[in-house]
């Protein structure tokens, strides 16, 4: 296993994947600062922590299924280029090991970015100097929902990288997903709860509160039953794809 470890991450640093991690989150990071400042010079109250979050959150729904789908599908690519398969079948590195070496890989570079966007949080909530303290619990409580939701979207996206060679598959399905993350706020409880790219707004930790005349930006727990949904969903992909992948024919 060590050994699987040690080669994706000597292939991940030969691709840079890194660097397009990075701009891509930069994107993201410069859309959600301009948004986010925007919405507090309309209104005073909007200059919260939970505001802050509840846009991450939101965005996240959009940006994380993508580029899930494309660091996956760039770890995944490797053995389908070449037919790097059956090189590895001749080493003492069985295909179960590189399968959780690959999902071991990239969900340490989704972590990479989660971590990049808590920072950012830290330093914009600092900069546009927020009524409240900074809170600790509720950027804990981001970080822990988001990574849930990307274990399972990641072992999705994992599964079908491996099993199908066109890459085109795996980043369209990418791509349905950040279309559903984003408008699952839209969709009934019970439809959007049995689709994981809406966990991202689902497991977030703060929340906008509809009233009478206005609404207002709210923190809160995460919610157990949708943790162990992601964590069975994150379960069941995984063990299915690597059930599948390690019995193909290479």
């Amino acid at each position: 296993m060590m050994k699987a470890l040690s080669l994706e991450f000597f292939k991940i640093r030969r691709k840079k994947i890194r660097v397009m991690l990075l701009l891509f989150l930069a994107a993201e990071m410069i859309w959600a600062s301009v948004s986010i400042g925007i919405s507090i010079s309309r209104s005073a109250a909007n200059a919260s922590w939970e505001a802050l979050v509840f846009t991450i959150a939101s965005m996240n729904g959009l940006f994380l299924p993508i580029l899930s789908a494309i660091v996956v599908s760039r770890i995944c690519d490797m053995e389908h280029k070449g037919s790097t398969w059956k090189m590895l079948m001749t080493t003492p590195i069985g295909r179960r090991q590189v399968y959780a070496a690959k999902y071991a890989c990239a969900n340490a570079l989704i972590v990479y970015g989660i971590l990049a966007q808590t920072l950012f949080i830290v330093v914009f909530g600092l900069l546009k100097q927020m009524s409240a303290p900074l809170p600790p619990a509720l950027l804990a409580r981001f970080a822990i929902g988001t990574l849930l939701a990307t274990f399972a979207v990641t072992a999705l996206q994992q599964w079908l990288s491996l099993a199908v060679r066109n890459q085109a598959f795996a980043l369209c399905l990418g791509m349905v997903g950040g279309f559903v993350g984003t408008t699952s706020g839209l969709f009934p409880s019970a439809v959007r709860h049995l689709l994981i790219w809406s966990y991202y707004l689902d497991l977030s930790p703060a929340a906008y509160k509809y009233g009478d005349s206005s609404g207002s930006y709210v923190s809160g727990s995460l919610p157990a039953g949708l943790i162990v949904a992601a964590l069975l969903m994150a379960v069941a992909f995984y063990v299915a794809g690597n059930i599948h992948v390690s019995r193909q024919e290479v």
